[in-house]
């Protein structure tokens, strides 16, 4: 587990300073000093690196909202645990950048795609759906599609940050959600 462990401190390293793009799997052993085949003794390519990294990210980033989540007795309160799991993940150094660089990726890559596609990866429409749903008063309108809709906000916005956009803030992002999903929810 020793050899594993490096070579994923490596990528994550690597990922956070280069990107996941330009980061070789070459790259990955020789900063870790182990030969490249070490690297296929636990993953099969460098999409299933990644994607094993950015499940345990998420799966930190949730730990934080449990018990905020159990907490919330209303919609008010349970958009304020959402909004502040996205804004973990903005506040997560370079990792927001390789995330969505990750995603754009996966986007060319029907495999890599359909397995980011699962909520452990994402805030997904079908998680964001169960999160919400008990919260919610009069719903009308899909929580799945609203979740759709609050992801792709939230990537947006992150697409607007690393081009440098200062149009917008996080400010904006919280009440753009908060505003739209308590509309829906009330509609």
């Amino acid at each position: 587990m020793e050899t594993h462990d490096e070579l994923r401190a490596s990528a994550v390293h690597l990922f956070g300073e280069k990107g996941f793009n330009s980061t070789t799997i070459s790259e990955i052993t020789d900063h870790a000093g182990y030969a490249k085949g070490n690297f296929y003794r636990y993953w099969k390519s460098k999409d299933d690196l990644f994607l094993s990294i950015m499940e345990e990210k998420y799966q930190l980033y949730r730990a934080r909202r449990v018990d905020s989540l159990d907490q919330a007795s209303s919609m008010d309160d349970v958009i304020e645990v959402i909004i502040d799991f996205l804004e973990q993940i903005l506040d997560d150094g370079k990792w927001a950048k390789v995330f969505l660089e990750f995603t754009i990726h996966a986007a060319g890559n029907d495999e890599v795609r359909s397995e980011l596609n699962k909520s452990f990866y994402r805030l997904s429409s079908d998680l964001f759906a169960g999160i919400v749903e008990p919260h919610r008063e009069n719903p009308t309108y899909p929580s799945k599609n609203l979740g759709g809709i609050v992801t792709a906000l939230f990537e947006g916005f992150l697409i607007q940050i690393l081009l440098g956009s200062t149009v917008i803030d996080k400010e904006d992002l919280r009440q753009a959600i908060r505003t739209l999903v308590l509309h829906i929810d009330h509609a």
